[in-house]
């Protein structure tokens, strides 16, 4: 008896990439123990993430740290997504016009990504 191969499409399942917690005041240690890890992330999956919700003094050394994080990634093969980033570190990212990719935040009453909306049948195709 012989065995088919499976019609249709084949799922494949994508590696999430681990999500990094930046802590509030990371100290010299911690910078070099999170530039490691944003390797091994850019290095595995392509892409590190790092969650900077804690990150409480937003001046140079933050964005020290972000570029620390994201010259080890590229130096890896890789990029950083800055999730949860305050508008005032995004403001101060723009500012120093450092190269993070920032993760774009969903605005209220805004539908979440790759959500199609339902038309109205009176609405001319596009």
């Amino acid at each position: 008896m012989r065995s088919q191969a499976p019609r249709g499409l084949h799922i494949v399942e994508m590696p999430t990439p681990h999500v990094m917690v930046v802590p509030p005041a990371p100290g010299p240690q911690e910078v070099v123990g999170l530039c490691e890890r944003a390797a091994c992330a850019a290095a595995s999956h392509g892409i590190a993430v790092c969650d900077v919700r804690a990150l409480a003094g937003l001046d140079l050394a933050a964005v020290d740290l972000l570029a620390r994080l994201q010259l080890a990634a590229v130096r890896a093969g890789g990029r950083v997504l800055v999730r949860n980033a305050s508008p005032a570190l995004r403001g101060l990212l723009q500012l120093v016009a450092l190269p993070v990719e920032l993760e774009r935040e969903v605005e209220q009453g805004e539908p979440a990504r790759r959500v199609e909306e339902r038309g109205q049948p009176e609405d001319p195709a596009l």
